[in-house]
């Protein structure tokens, strides 16, 4: 037997025996990435204060983050199809981790922003690929839903975790220890990795497509951009309307490219799978309706409830425990009626514990009012989280892995990012009504927060009528 085929077949065992443990590994750098994007929150004030930053350049903290996070996801997720899934996704983790100590080890705005946006870059290289290397890893649609499932509630959990763990390590050992804590982690999964999973295969190398990346990451940035900043500067300022013009115009030439290039990053044959379509709207609906959500959440339970920040993160409990628990239910639920059916399912239930939020008053009871519909949430989120990312990669090829999980990153972030803009921008609106009535200032925020809480349960209406329509009755259960 030549040394090509036995090395074929230890690594091919080695796969097979060790692919969950992979998976767990994949998945705690996939935690870490929703983490941070949340975990930052509560240490604003503490970080602010000690690097004498003004709030405009706070909201930059999280701004950092996220612009080259979302701009280059889709992008990352093509250079792990080209270089190889397993050699980006650990550039990635690697760049992660040095760019968390960093930010640790900040004195100076500068040098905090810049680090951000390091960690946000490295994002974008290590979650794409890990996608892609757990639908490679699971081949097998019993297995890949189960996989799936875990990887729906590690999503859903470092959202929910993230303002918790963020109350606790602020209070106990300062701000720095909320970049910290990414290190051992990324440290613990660069370590095992090699002994996980088999090296990158040699496959063809083609060009890549230098235009259209430089245009779609561009056009991505400078719409991240311009939403992010309404917020502060309002929808018709001229920094909004120039940086959303530019980012029609680049997406715009974007699309031009893609029909004229040899090797497109992102060929747009790819949207004839009804199932990546149909799946990438509902995980840019699900981005907006749950970045909406905890944001308001959030502020609510502080701000209304008055509630420290270590209460409102365990108050996070009860929906993560009921998402955790319902992704490990979700795959058996996806073989009995599908995956289709499933989601929209998901999304209805997500919508009713949102309208049930809603109704919470000023003075709200934990255990009365919001206990209950946490819990329903919970629920919905869990099973979209999993559905949503099942149906987006469905029936995608080996060599478009990385780019079908680059998409649906990029739907979620970019969801949430118009979706935050456009429930804050509703929640002002709602709120200088009632100020101007003479309401009082939590009555004011509770009103605001409750239409912020119906506009999410409607991107998950509209998320649920597009799986409904979109996506297509197949033969195999898998979509049905």
């Amino acid at each position: 037997m030549s040394s090509a085929v036995q090395s074929f077949i230890t690594n091919h065992a080695r796969t097979l025996q060790y692919r969950w443990w992979a998976l767990i590994a994949l998945a705690l750098a996939q935690f870490l990435v929703v983490l941070d994007a949340s975990i930052v929150n509560i240490a604003l004030p503490s970080l602010g204060s000690e690097l004498h930053l003004s709030t405009n350049m706070l909201s930059w903290v999280i701004t950092a983050y996220v612009l080259p996070f979302g701009g280059l996801l889709l992008l990352g997720g093509r250079l792990s199809d080209r270089f190889g899934h397993r050699r980006l996704f650990m550039t990635g983790v690697a760049g992660f981790a040095i760019a968390s100590a960093a930010a640790g080890l900040s004195t100076s705005g500068a040098w905090l922003l810049t680090a951000r946006a390091v960690q946000g870059a490295s994002a974008a290289l290590l979650a794409p690929a890990a996608l892609a290397l757990v639908t490679k890893l699971f081949a097998n649609p019993q297995d890949r839903a189960k996989a799936l499932g875990i990887w729906g509630a590690v999503a859903g959990i470092g959202s929910a975790a993230g303002v918790l763990l963020g109350g606790v390590l602020t209070a106990s050992l300062g701000w720095s220890s909320v970049f910290y804590v990414n290190v051992p982690v990324a440290a613990l999964v660069l370590a095992v990795i090699p002994f996980l999973i088999p090296k990158d295969s040699q496959g063809e190398r083609v060009s890549l497509d230098a235009a259209g990346s430089a245009a779609v990451t561009a056009g991505i940035v400078a719409l991240v951009a311009a939403l992010s900043g309404t917020e502060r500067v309002g929808w018709t300022s001229p920094q909004t309307l120039i940086l959303a013009g530019l980012a029609v115009v680049l997406l715009a030439a974007f699309i031009f490219l893609e029909k004229r290039v040899a090797n497109p990053l992102m060929p747009l044959g790819i949207f004839r799978n009804k199932s990546i379509t149909g799946g990438n709207l509902a995980m840019f609906l699900i981005g907006g309706a749950t970045t909406g959500l905890f944001f308001a959440l959030s502020v609510y339970m502080q701000q209304v409830l008055h509630y420290d920040a270590l209460k409102a993160g365990l108050t996070q409990l009860p929906l993560a425990g009921s998402l955790v628990i319902i992704a490990g239910i979700v795959p058996a639920v996806v073989k009995a009626i599908g995956t289709r059916k499933t989601l929209a399912g998901s999304l209805l239930l997500l919508a009713l514990g949102l309208i049930w939020l809603s109704l919470s008053p000023s003075d709200a009871s934990f255990a009365v009012h919001l206990l209950g519909p946490s819990i329903l949430i919970g629920i919905g989120l869990g099973g979209a989280f999993v559905a949503g990312t099942e149906l987006a990669v469905h029936g995608v090829a080996d060599d478009e892995a990385g780019l079908a999980s680059g998409l649906v990153n990029t739907s979620q972030q970019i969801g949430g990012a118009i979706g935050l803009a456009v429930l804050t921008t509703v929640a002002s609106t709602r709120m200088d009504h009632l100020i101007g009535r003479g309401a009082t200032e939590a009555y004011a925020l509770t009103g605001g927060f409750s239409w912020v809480f119906i506009g999410a349960a409607v991107f998950a209406i509209i998320g649920a009528i597009i799986v409904l329509v979109v996506v297509k009755p197949l033969s195999s259960n898998v979509i049905d």
